[in-house]
């Protein structure tokens, strides 16, 4: 066996961590099937010499286990700075050795609020501008002696760019958006090599962000008036000594050529505003201002836990076209999010705009109606110094269209770039099918989780919104798992959540809260004064559950466990006889002619809730809160039976939606579920194979379809091409999922554009079908992580292949298959160290496999086979050739 890859806390070599035990995973490969691991061997050190020889920090021994993830560093206590060196060894199943792994690192950032030795740096405000011009900053230092190691730490209230003789670090929206008020993120950055010797510049570039920029609709300075920054760079050099530099009075500052920059307003920058050589040595600062110093900051400093917002991708425009004003309207080809750089040449003082949309209106203008009160446009004034690029700076923009207003000359597609930027989470899945319009399906999902996905889960990129929606976020988080790696990007939002929990124990509708709770109870206009939101409150538990599920990460239940009894116990203290009161405000969000009432459908999520708080109590270890909260979802579902399910087996409301709920959360048994997957089917076909569901109903139709026999409905639901159906917009050209269901129909046009986003993940939540049903692919929660691969394809839909893969912990599981008039194939890649079970969609006919280990079980036909990691091939005669 080879150790293919290591990580640290789920990521490649991470700096700055400040939890004292952090986890570590390995990945492995071999040449031979039936490959396991067991035992291991770790060690870690405080150089990589030492991990040769005198193994200074731990040394695991060979520790008979076939752990190769969530693995806790059990070694000496970790100071502030400290920087570690480990590798690992493993044994299989023979006993043999394998080679040592690569050497991996971590570091540590600054564990107690004493360390930060700097001062809180700003700039004061002009008083006669609304929106404030981005200050800039830098600071001369001398390095006089050879440098060993150089760590930058930073934290800003805001969003900065720090930059080293010149040269940038880091990546974009530093520090990430938390509830400013509760904590802010620390980063550390390794600068040894930007350093030189004799005159160094830091210099740094500080934008209002979410704190003191728009956030949503919630208006201007949320968090505060401007922004501030710290830095704190410790310089170790060879001889043993070392030295601090931090932000302190001593630092100049200046405005520069962004005249403003905002989430939500977009931005100015004016070249010839310039700081020529600002951010090097020789310049001349003298002009330059004394900082502004804050005098503290009361809130928590921790470390980053989610992945950095980056540039991922560039896009070329698929065409340019001249409008009737003279202007340019350019199209990307793809709804995106981040912003179009610019290639231009003019006179100095031309001014360029570039405005952005995700549609165009009939008469081919731009679509701008949706944005409300967001302004996506992008300013920039030229120099006149030969050829010019333009990128914006701490903004970015939701878009398929870009207009150039004020271009000097004739622009050509090479003009424009589309950058792609979101939190960049690895991609973990791939899904391709025979089908042309379910790929496009599939694209669509994954774009729309890539442009959402920006620190938090943001229910749009364009308008005046993008806040971190809590019921979006849960019912979409197991399809995100299976796109991307989002284990550190959910870790983070989490403890977004439990910041904004309420005293109560409630968990509220967004978080970061940024003020919506106060928004909303102060806004009589709008009409939401719930204090709790059945399936939006209810992602305090759910995510975390599918964390364990898709990452085997049993901290994250342990360090929020509270957090969900507490949200449990508020449901059960605020219900009667285990029945939900009718208030919350959004219910099954956005449905189509279909009302689910809100106390059935929160009762239903309540009755989840406690469900997998029961597991998670187990998994714990906490039996007394096990037993106790079992038996609470028992009483649960039997309110629920006696107060809306008739004896017809029809639920209270009679939508496809309170049908899935109780089905899909256990709520019904015997001739009560029969009953309603006859309701449910009903219901379906008296609309024409069409859907009703809105977000919280939606993610689970097809499962719960599925999972009742009804596999050949889920197909046509999926296929379906008239409204309301996902094919819908994708055959009037979506590249996106879609905020509506009706957010463009050829019988009405746009909808109402106070609420018309053309880029949100909710209903796309038909991925985790698409994953775990259509191509099979599932976790097992008594082996979670996929230790253990469920394999269970369900052919339909006149599909004759289908081909997924998963990048899982312990590496690549694939699956491919086909289907003939004669016979069903399957071919499975299982990693090393994990294994499957198979249950195949008819008589098993022949295996190709060196592990394949078939265990009758009475009623289930050829039974279900066991297999371990390798390549296997499966061929089985369908029960139902004809499938439809």
């Amino acid at each position: 066996m080879r150790i293919t890859q290591c990580l640290t806390e789920y990521a490649v070599n991470p700096q700055g961590l400040h939890v004292g035990r952090p986890r570590l995973f390995w990945k492995m490969e071999a040449d031979t099937p039936a490959c396991r691991q067991k035992a291991y061997r770790i060690v870690a050190a405080s150089s990589p010499e030492r991990l040769d020889g005198e193994v200074d920090l731990w040394d695991s021994g060979k520790v008979e286990s076939d752990r190769s993830v969530q693995m806790a560093y059990e070694g000496k206590p970790l100071g502030s700075g400290q920087i570690v060196y480990w590798k690992v060894r493993v044994w299989d199943q023979d006993d043999r050795p394998s080679d040592w792994s690569g050497v991996s690192t971590w570091t540590m950032g600054l564990l107690h609020r004493s360390e930060w030795k700097g001062m809180w740096i700003g700039r004061k405000r002009e008083p006669e501008r609304s929106f404030q011009p981005a200050p800039y900053f830098r600071k001369t230092t001398t390095v006089a002696k050879p440098v060993r190691r150089a760590t930058a730490y930073a934290m800003a209230l805001g969003v900065y760019e720090i930059r080293v003789n010149g040269a940038r670090i880091g990546d974009r929206f530093a520090p990430g958006w938390t509830d400013y008020d509760k904590r802010v993120q620390a980063q550390a950055y390794e600068i040894t090599d930007q350093l030189v010797g004799g005159e160094n510049v830091i210099g740094i570039v500080v934008g209002d962000g979410w704190y003191a920029g728009t956030v949503g609709f919630l208006g201007k300075g949320v968090y505060g008036e401007r922004p501030f920054v710290q830095i704190q760079i410790a310089i170790e050099y060879e001889d043993g000594s070392s030295e601090l530099i931090v932000t302190d009075r001593s630092w100049r500052t200046s405005r520069g050529p962004i005249v403003y920059s905002d989430m939500i307003k977009g931005e100015e920058y004016d070249a010839r505003l310039e700081l020529d050589g600002w951010d090097a040595a020789g310049y001349d600062d003298s002009a330059w201002e004394e900082p502004d110093i804050r005098p503290g900051y009361n809130g928590l400093i921790s470390e980053t836990l989610e992945p950095p917002i980056r540039v991922t991708q560039t896009i070329a425009p698929v065409s340019v076209r001249r409008t009737e004003r003279g202007t340019c309207i350019f199209d990307m080809g793809q709804n995106m999010v981040g912003w179009a750089e610019l290639r231009v040449s003019g006179e100095a003082g031309t001014r360029v705009t570039l405005s952005y949309a995700e549609m165009l209106n009939p008469d081919g203008s731009l679509y701008l109606d949706n944005l409300r009160a967001a302004v996506q446009q992008d300013h920039y004034i030229l120099s006149g110094r030969g050829e010019e690029r333009y990128e914006p700076h701490f903004t970015f923009h939701g878009f398929r269209y870009v207009e150039l207003i004020g271009y000097p000359g004739e622009p050509g597609t090479e003009t424009l770039s589309g950058k792609v930027v979101h939190s960049d989470t690895p991609e973990a899945g791939e899904l391709e099918t025979s089908d042309e319009m379910i790929n496009q399906l599939y694209r669509n999902i994954t774009w729309s989780q890539r442009g959402n996905f920006f620190s938090v889960p943001t229910d749009c990129p364009q308008r005046d919104e993008r806040l971190g929606w809590t019921g979006d976020a849960q019912i979409f988080a197991r399809t995100a798992s299976y796109n991307r790696d989002v284990s550190r990007f959910f870790t983070k939002y989490i403890r977004d959540m439990t910041d904004s929990q309420q005293p109560s124990g409630a968990f509220t509708d967004v978080a970061p809260d940024a003020g919506w709770i106060r928004h909303k109870m102060w806004n009589s206009d709008v009409g939401w004064f719930a204090p709790d939101n059945a399936g939006w409150g209810d992602a305090g538990v759910i995510i975390p559950w599918t964390l364990y599920l898709m990452y085997g990460d049993e901290r994250i239940l342990q360090t929020n466990y509270e957090a969900m009894r507490r949200w449990i116990v508020y449901l059960q203290e605020r219900s009667e006889r285990g029945l939900r009161p009718d208030y919350a405000n959004y219910g099954d969000w956005l449905s189509i002619d279909a009302e689910t009432p809100k106390g059935v459908l929160a009762t239903a999520y309540f009755a989840y809730s406690t469900s997998l708080f029961s597991r998670i109590a187990g998994i714990v270890g906490n039996e007394e809160d096990r037993v106790r909260f079992e038996s609470l979802f028992d009483e649960i579902a039997a309110s629920f039976r006696d107060a809306y399910v008739s004896e017809d087996g029809k639920i209270k409301g009679e939508t496809q939606t309170v049908y899935v709920l109780a089905l899909q959360f256990g709520l019904l048994a015997g001739k009560q579920r029969r009953s309603a997957i006859n309701h449910l089917e009903a219901d379906i076909r008296g609309r024409g194979d069409r859907l009703s569901t809105g977000f919280l109903g939606v993610g689970y139709l097809l499962p719960v379809l599925t999972d009742n026999g009804r596999a050949d409905l889920a197909y046509r639901l999926l296929k379906q091409e008239q409204f309301p159906s996902w094919m819908y917009s994708i055959r009037h050209g979506a590249t996106t999922i879609w905020e509506r269901w009706d957010g463009w129909t050829s019988h009405n046009g746009f909808q109402n554009p106070g609420m018309n986003s053309f880029n949100h993940y909710s209903l796309g939540s038909v991925g985790e079908w698409m994953f775990r049903c259509m191509a099979g692919i599932d976790a097992d929660p008594d082996e979670p992580g996929f230790k253990r691969v469920v394999i269970r394809p369900r052919p339909g839909g006149g599909l004759s292949r289908v081909k997924a893969s998963f990048e899982s912990l312990y590496g690549l599981i694939e699956v491919e298959w086909t289907l003939s008039a004669e016979e069903f194939r399957l071919r499975l890649v299982v990693p090393v160290n994990a294994s499957a079970t198979v249950e195949l969609p008819g008589r098993l006919l022949s295996v190709e496999s060196a592990s394949a280990a078939v265990v009758a079980e009475e009623g289930r036909g050829p039974g279900e086979i066991r297999v371990q990691s390798g390549r296997h091939e499966f061929v089985c005669a369908l029960a139902q050739p004809n499938f439809v």
